[in-house]
């Protein structure tokens, strides 16, 4: 029989460049307290992109589960979009007020 290992991803701890908050690293790259985040993929987990601007939490999205949650950001530096999966320590009241955002372009 073969056994193998489960392999969880983990970064690390790091402090928000926008509100000063540790978060503890996961698989995301958001502040779990403001949800902003930092330009630092290309592809979700690559860290490849070089912009490192703040990534402003600009809407998020319930998915038909009912349990995903998904935040959408606008890059402060070079207008790129991107979205990222809510963690399950992320900030409730943050979520729920991007929840109920009107989206404009």
């Amino acid at each position: 029989m073969l056994q193998t290992k489960k392999f969880q991803k983990r970064i690390e701890d790091f402090i928000c460049d926008r509100c000063g908050t540790v978060t503890r690293g996961s698989d995301c790259n958001h502040c779990s307290k403001c949800l902003w985040s930092k330009h630092v993929d290309i592809n979700p987990g690559d860290r490849q992109s070089t912009c490192g601007g703040l990534l402003e939490p600009v809407a998020a999205e319930v998915r038909k589960s009912g349990r995903e949650y998904v935040i959408h950001y606008v890059c402060q530096k070079c207008g790129d979009k991107s979205r990222a999966r809510a963690a399950k320590e992320d900030s409730s009241e943050e979520l729920i007020k991007l929840i109920n955002k009107p989206i404009t372009d």
